[in-house]
């Protein structure tokens, strides 16, 4: 919780992060004290969300029942214990401090991609600073062949879940055969004291070509039935679909199948707000590949988060790229700091950014 005149603040600190210029930061400087010694005794009350790939956050055993020996000790990774350990501290240094200067601190709830089990999960919340949070664990097994899954982890004192499914994504070859990827992982709940729904999503990779655009069409229609049953039932309900789609804010299967915009002041009914279509416009992104960003990790939101009066409502996104999160040198200087470059170790954190979303209640 905190004061009008330090939410105005974080505004024109986020501002000037941006758009530095001498007297404009004269100006708002003044623009503050005013602030400060009026009597406005509104109150404000934040909740971070946050969705992070973990690029292949597996332990160090031998799971016979998917394809994870290459993630082993005796594997072509080398994956060992020392290694997985310091991939556990490198992700909870990172979960522990998302958010936007000077507002960084734990996120309520984080959506996660690339995990292999429940146990990488509750090894990762017992990690460093993060074991000082109460922190529950939400996670259902997915078909994936190489047993990657989604899922969340969350603060038991702000959000408590009341159903927890898991929608199996159906794609078949053109012999027949099923294609085994990640489910659609659904959740509702009360955060603080508020029913949301949230999906999290990874989406089929774009290994393939032109056949893996289809996989992403199919699993953007899933989203969009699910997100229409809900707001079937209720118009103003509060949907928070994140997840690392494989695919641009301005690819067809999430502007035209999921039905997306990125202005909110134009946005029209039965439209999602996608709140990391802006960032991406302006040259921002994610992940990188052959010297081009894209902006896979992504939030959209239904429009009972938009401008309501009561409870909580958007207040704003970003990606969470610091310093220590980037590549120092070399070709990919810039570049997401990841754990494996080819084969070769290179002890970072991921091959993905992870993304933030803020929302904000008045207190009157």
């Amino acid at each position: 919780m905190f004061h009008y005149c330090e939410f105005k603040t974080i505004e024109y600190f986020l501002y000037l992060k941006d758009n530095y210029d001498p007297m404009k930061y004269i100006l708002i400087l003044l623009t503050l004290m005013s602030i400060s010694v009026s009597a406005q005794m509104d109150k404000y009350q934040l909740v971070l969300i946050a969705f992070y790939n973990a690029e292949n956050l597996f332990d160090t055993s031998r799971d016979t029942l998917i394809l994870d020996n290459a993630r082993t000790p005796g594997g072509r990774y080398q994956w060992t214990e020392e290694r997985y350990q310091k991939k556990l501290r490198n992700l909870a240094k990172v979960l522990a401090n998302i958010g936007a200067a000077p507002y960084l601190r734990m996120p309520d709830i984080i959506g996660l991609a690339e995990i292999e089990n429940r146990k990488v999960l509750e090894d990762l919340i017992t990690t460093g600073s993060l074991q000082r949070y109460p922190l529950g664990i939400l996670h259902i097994n997915s078909p994936d062949e190489r047993g990657i899954d989604t899922a969340i982890i969350y603060n038991r004192d702000t959000f408590i879940p009341v159903s927890v499914k898991a929608h199996p994504l159906r794609i078949y070859s053109e012999e027949g055969f099923r294609d085994y990827t990640r489910d659609l992982f659904l959740v509702s709940g009360y955060l603080k004291g508020e029913l949301v729904y949230i999906m999290v999503n990874h989406w089929p990779s774009r290994g393939g070509g032109k056949r893996s655009v289809f996989n992403r069409e199919i699993a953007a229609r899933q989203v969009k039935r699910k997100t229409d049953s809900i707001l079937y039932r209720n118009s103003a309900a509060k949907i928070i679909i994140m997840g690392d789609f494989n695919d641009n804010p301005t690819d067809h299967s999430i502007k035209d199948i999921m039905k997306t915009s990125g202005n909110r002041q134009t946005i029209s009914k039965g439209q999602l707000f996608n709140t990391t279509e802006k960032l991406y416009k302006s040259g921002l992104g994610t992940h990188a590949y052959r010297d081009e960003w894209n902006c896979f990790d992504q939030f959209m939101i239904s429009q009972g988060l938009l401008n309501n009066s009561k409870g909580y409502r958007y207040w704003r996104s970003g990606i969470f790229n610091p310093a220590f999160l980037r590549q120092k040198k070399g070709r990919y200087k810039g570049y997401p700091f990841r754990t494996y470059s080819g084969l070769n170790y290179t002890g970072g954190y991921s091959d993905h950014f992870p993304v933030y979303l803020y929302l904000i209640q008045q207190i009157n």
